[in-house]
């Protein structure tokens, strides 16, 4: 009886210890999209400064219910910090060329559905002190009915 205990909080704690796996390359992304045939959720973050978007790390990003269906999407985080030690000079300027692309408006938090060639189909931004994550689920929901 001990050992099933034992089994169950280990595989209990094992569940919870999960993370859904992000890339910060979108060239690599858009491969693994395209082998995959999954679309492409690209997330604008300036995770040293952005207030929101601290806030939607803890209340989407890293929660189970998020974390369940994460696999049907490639993730891909684009973070334009201002500390300069939180990413290499080579990513910043990566980061800054796909937010001169993608988030003209420089729009933090800012989500994107791309499909797997990289071509932009919706974006969902903003997140309120209300904290209230429905409408990332509803975006998550029609990028799938989407597919």
């Amino acid at each position: 009886m001990k050992h099933i205990a034992f089994l169950l909080f280990i595989s209990t704690v094992t569940l919870q210890a999960q993370e859904a796996k992000w890339y910060t390359d979108f060239d690599k992304a858009k491969k693994i999209a395209q082998r995959q045939g999954k679309p492409i959720i690209m997330y604008f973050t300036g995770s040293d400064w952005c207030g929101p978007c601290k806030m939607l790390k803890k209340d989407l990003w890293e929660t189970d219910k998020f974390i369940q269906q994460a696999d049907d999407f490639v993730l891909l985080e684009v973070d334009i910090p201002f500390r300069e030690d939180i990413i290499s000079p080579e990513q910043k300027k990566k980061n800054m060329k796909l937010q001169d692309k993608y988030n003209k408006d420089k729009s933090f938090p800012t989500v994107l559905l791309l499909d797997s060639n990289g071509k932009r189909k919706d974006e969902v931004s903003g997140y309120s002190m209300l904290r209230d994550t429905a409408p990332y689920y509803a975006f998550f929901n029609k990028a799938r009915r989407s597919r």
